[in-house]
């Protein structure tokens, strides 16, 4: 039966990746055993269910209508499993997420082992992605996005205090160029761009008065990873736009310098997300409390989630 149900769940993991690779790394498993764990469900079944080419892998008539019927069953399986874990006072059962890098670095990556420490019945699946995701559509529990990001649509809990944007460069960049003492003066220099999920690169927000303002720079590096816009920054190669959060450390070891500070706005922190509060199950109800109750500052536009729903910006 454990064979089965492990075959069962390599299946469906296959059909909805299209890929034994990319369903392997989801399951934490080897591309080898994954496939080898579909050919026994099909040997055991006496039916071929996956159609496999050198450079794909889709399902046939036979595995799409197999599968059509095996997710929910399967799903039905995970409910049972899961309503145990509440009969026994204990949530239980597994969490799937999807957030920023940002955001697992700054909010979950601090405090992951002292929930899982005080849910030990619960597993955590953490897809990282810069992308908006529809937790609905993608069979997500819930995902962690910065405030302004929301669908009005979600329930939204704050999880963090507002995030402060900062302008850095590397000491060797401000040798080579200069300073730049207003955000104006921007255009004039090396900026390392950010590309959003659309294919947009991302415009400089600044604030001088109480009035805000946007700013399109240009630079020799687009990046759409923040790890990468960072690293250019600290070689020279530009100024960069990001979280304080994120150069903290690199600024207090000088490898980096702030300027323009203060035109450097802040903007809402990030917010745990997801569809209703009708029947929340008791494995997210549980990260949902932990993350608001370890939640040192509200933060200016408040934790409820009534004003994350009204689209805070």
């Amino acid at each position: 039966m454990r064979d089965d149900l492990s075959g069962l769940r390599a299946l469906l993991r296959v059909a909805q990746k299209r890929s034994f690779r990319a369903a392997a790394a989801e399951l934490r498993v080897t591309p080898s055993a994954m496939s080898q764990s579909v050919r026994a469900l099909e040997e055991r079944l006496g039916v071929r269910l996956v159609q496999r080419t050198t450079r794909s892998v889709g399902l046939t008539e036979v595995g799409a209508q197999f599968v059509a019927r095996l997710k929910p069953a399967l799903d039905g399986i995970d409910d049972a499993i899961e309503s145990l874990g509440a009969l026994r006072g204990r949530p239980a059962g597994l969490l799937r997420l999807t957030m920023l890098r940002t955001g697992y670095a700054d909010v979950l990556k601090p405090k992951l082992a002292r929930f899982l420490a005080a849910y030990p019945d619960i597993r955590i699946d953490i897809s990282l992605d810069e992308a908006l995701a529809d937790v609905v559509a993608e069979g997500f529990d819930a995902g962690l996005r910065l405030g302004k990001s929301l669908d009005r649509e979600m329930i939204g809990v704050r999880v963090s205090a507002d995030q402060q944007v900062v302008v850095v460069g590397a000491p060797s960049y401000f040798a080579r160029r200069g300073k730049p003492s207003h955000p104006s003066e921007l255009h004039a220099h090396d900026c390392i761009n950010l590309r959003n999920t659309k294919g947009s690169v991302v415009r400089w927000g600044f604030r001088e008065r109480g009035s805000d303002f946007e700013i399109a720079v240009d630079g020799q590096v687009v990046t759409n990873d923040g790890a990468v816009l960072v690293d250019a920054a600290v070689e020279g190669l530009g100024l960069a736009y990001v979280f304080d959060s994120m150069v903290g450390q690199l600024v207090s070891q000088r490898r980096l310098v702030r300027v323009l500070e203060e035109y450097c706005p802040q903007i809402p922190g990030y917010f745990l997300y997801y569809p209703s509060r009708v029947n929340l199950a008791p494995k997210l109800k549980a990260l949902v409390d932990f993350l608001r109750s370890d939640q040192s500052q509200p933060g200016p536009t408040g934790s409820s989630s009534r004003r994350a729903r009204s689209g805070a910006t």
